[in-house]
């Protein structure tokens, strides 16, 4: 049984959906399986029927459960879920550590998409994109020389998902764009969970550099070779380097510049 759904507080709908999202992202019932009934659900969260219909609903609204009359609540399969809708994308993000079929799918993603999204940002960046891409990039690096990896108050990580955001803004492509911003928690989760040791942190830097020079320089293929290159990196560092094509080797310095290059802008 699931730990997440035996608080016996009284909760509201959103925690009550927030609770049942996390047991089905983590695995915890698989599609295929039935959630509690509405009643021992009531009994578990110390609410009415009328509130737990509502939170069973958010689910199936985001793609998650089935209603079954006379049967109950039911997880659909994993490609039926709504994974694009900013809450279904959020809970991804919160709840989807445990859940390694999540996390190859988010991953095979962003391999068949970020090399191409890349080469389009080569192709259209202005420059204002390209101040964006490269504060993120320096935010990145400024955050290393520190022990807890924060620069002015804002994460390592933080700074590395603004570096993807900004690339795709940089495509100039509406549909492109608003991926990326439903997408964000989704490449937050795998960015959290890339290895975080100095040796693998200034190789991941300095292939990030390289997809931030190919875009200033208006270096289609170079951006795409760099930008495959970067989630080779991310591939190894989450097990999952059976999913990247074969990329060429990354020469990585003993220690990467962090002096600006606003004047190349």
């Amino acid at each position: 049984m699931s730990s997440a759904v035996s608080d016996t507080r009284r909760s509201s709908g959103p925690e009550i959906a927030d609770a049942l999202a996390e047991a089905i992202f983590a695995g915890e019932y698989e599609p295929g399986d039935f959630v509690p009934k509405e009643l021992d659900l009531c009994k578990r969260f110390g609410v009415s029927r009328s509130t737990v219909r509502s939170a069973l609903q958010t689910l199936v609204a985001a793609g998650l459960l089935v209603r079954i009359s006379g049967q109950g609540s039911r997880v659909r399969a994993l490609q039926e879920w709504h994974l694009l809708d900013p809450r279904v994308s959020g809970w991804m993000a919160r709840f989807a550590q445990p859940n390694p079929r999540i996390q190859r799918e988010i991953f095979a993603f962003r391999v068949a998409v970020e090399p191409y999204v890349a080469r389009l940002a080569a192709e259209s960046a202005t420059a204002a994109d390209l101040l964006a891409i490269e504060s993120a990039y320096q935010g990145m690096i400024r955050a290393l020389e520190h022990e807890d990896l924060h620069w002015q108050g804002v994460s390592h990580d933080d700074y590395d998902v603004a570096f993807h955001e900004a690339i795709f803004a940089a495509s100039h492509n509406l549909v492109w764009a608003q991926i990326s911003h439903v997408l964000k928690p989704a490449i937050a989760l795998l960015v959290e969970r890339s290895n975080h040791s100095a040796v693998e942190l200034n190789d991941s830097m300095e292939r990030h550099r390289r997809v931030m020079e190919a875009i200033r320089l208006r270096q289609p293929d170079q951006a795409s070779e760099a930008a495959l290159a970067v989630l080779e990196r991310t591939g190894r560092d989450l097990g999952l380097a059976d999913l990247i094509p074969r990329v060429p080797s990354i020469e990585v310095p003993t220690t990467v510049s962090t002096t600006t290059e606003k004047e190349a802008l």
